[in-house]
């Protein structure tokens, strides 16, 4: 009886952003949590739950095994656009989130359950403040790369210089990483960034680390250990991924149905490539978000016409509509490649990554994409766009040393020419040989990790302890890289 009531308290309630980027490294999180005894609860908003069932046709509870699924409302109608209207969302969001995710904790959590931590990431920041409010511990689940967080941290502390409205094209350097310039900056730390919700609320974050006692990062050290040594003495981020599907990782299918897709996947894709000799096909696919203008889409296809080589391009259709043709194929373009390419409206990225047939990647660079590829071995074509991408871009190329980088023209447009080279030098000649190389090797380093007694694994099983109040010093630090640090001396004077 003694048992069951402490595995009644080992709850651990996740607050995700309702994007399925966001979603998904924390259910893999809640995954690896659970693998170690922890009961996991994840929270979204009703905007989520709505697009999950549209894409699935299931209820919320088969969506995801061993994983309770909550839903709050952010405020808005189900059908409101909160894309176009971003910085009105976020506003309806930080206004009626903290009430209304209280009242799920209060509904959800009566006593005796006890929550040990709520996690929580940087785009929903005022879930630190409902977690004091109870007085549970709080973590933060950093999803893009280790290298932004250290970006933003200096950036939003103004601990480095960084470009200005004077002095927009200065080059930026920061401990651990190569020196960047503009085009190699997230946007949100750009002087004409756009979105002005997100620097007010990056900076709320990174002035307020305070509220975290942890920073768990979805990257692992193999893979940033230079960037992520250079913060352990400002304030630490513990690696603990790659939070991809456990196929990409060689691991056991019992961490599987970790993830949702508020897309239903065009699954006939699959045979395609089975059609198709071993790594020929060139893959295309701009993430769920992102709509390029039609003069790039016609760079895009003009290019994949003139190589000449099989391809497989996701094109999704703007949720709402455009009246430029933002997002839309060229006309006659199905027609004319027929016989050379498949193109659907969305597709089952991981089964496509992992195929054989598949070459290369043309992306937009998103971190949970770049992750998935990694863990896949294959060399990237990176086209950023906003957020961290550019700077996932610098990584790719400057760093991880897997791929190369389409550049825009001096008008912002991007010639397809300049993506045909890059196709080409992704695909054959002693580039193409040494990115493959490469991209293999991380691979290799990623399942190392994640493997048990892996870096990233090690850094978990230390979490878990430590929120379950069963740390001890003499069975070591979290190992963040060359520097070791005490978890519970560092970040206590930290925490809540």
């Amino acid at each position: 009886m003694a048992q069951a009531e402490e595995k009644e308290e080992n709850h651990v309630l996740l607050v995700a952003f309702s994007s399925q980027g966001h979603i998904n490294p924390m259910l893999r999180l809640g995954k690896r949590l659970a693998a170690k005894g922890i009961h996991v609860t994840l929270a979204t908003t009703e905007i989520a739950r709505h697009r999950m069932l549209k894409s699935s046709g299931a209820g919320p509870a088969d969506l995801v095994t061993g994983i309770e699924l909550l839903f709050y409302s952010d405020g808005l109608s189900l059908d409101y656009d909160r894309k176009t209207n971003l910085d009105v969302y976020m506003d309806s969001l930080g206004k009626h989130g903290p009430s209304n995710l209280s009242s799920l904790i209060k509904e959800h959590y009566p006593s005796p359950k006890k929550l040990l931590c709520i996690v929580t990431n940087p785009f929903v920041p005022w879930v630190s403040d409902v977690a004091a409010e109870y007085n549970i511990p709080c973590a933060m689940l950093w999803i893009q790369p280790c290298a932004l967080y250290a970006i933003y941290y200096r950036c939003f502390n103004k601990l480095s210089a960084f470009p200005t409205l004077t002095d927009p094209d200065m080059v930026v350097e920061l401990p651990g990483l190569p020196s960047m310039e503009e085009e190699d900056l997230p946007s949100f730390a750009l002087p004409n960034n756009p979105f002005g919700s997100f620097p007010k609320l990056f900076s709320e974050v990174f002035q307020g680390m305070e509220k975290f006692k942890w920073v768990l990062g979805n990257s692992f050290y193999e893979l940033e250990k230079h960037v992520i040594d250079s913060m352990c003495e400002l304030y630490p981020i513990r690696p603990i991924g790659p939070l991809v599907p456990p196929t990409l990782l060689g691991q056991d299918q019992e961490l599987e149905n970790a993830s949702v897709d508020m897309w239903k996947s065009d699954e006939t894709c699959i045979e395609w490539l089975t059609q198709q000799p071993p790594s020929s096909v060139i893959y295309v696919s701009f993430g769920s978000i992102v709509v390029l203008p039609a003069k790039q889409m016609e760079a895009i296809a003009t290019a994949l016409k003139n190589v000449k080589r099989p391809f497989l391009w996701v094109v999704k259709p703007p949720e709402f509509p455009t009246p430029d043709g933002a997002g839309q194929l060229p006309s006659r373009f199905l027609e004319e490649t027929k016989d050379q390419g498949q193109v659907v409206r969305w597709s089952p990225q991981t089964r496509v990554l992992s195929h054989p047939a598949v070459a290369c990647f043309i992306t937009h660079c998103g971190w949970n994409s770049l992750l998935e590829t990694i863990c896949s071995g294959i060399p990237l074509i990176a086209y950023p766009q906003w957020t961290d991408q550019p700077t996932n871009a610098k990584l790719i190329v400057d760093v991880f040393k897997i791929g190369v980088r389409i550049k825009k023209e001096v008008d912002g447009n991007i010639s397809s020419e300049v993506i045909e080279k890059c196709i080409e030098e992704v695909m054959v000649g002693p580039v193409a040989e040494q990115l493959r190389k490469n991209a293999m090797a991380l691979k290799a380093e990623g399942r190392k990790a994640v493997a048990a007694g892996g870096s990233s694994d090690e850094n978990i099983r230390l979490f878990v302890e430590e929120i379950s109040g069963n740390s001890s010093k003499k069975d070591g630090s979290p190992k963040v890289g060359n520097l070791s640090y005490e978890g519970e001396d560092k970040v206590s004077d930290k925490g809540v």
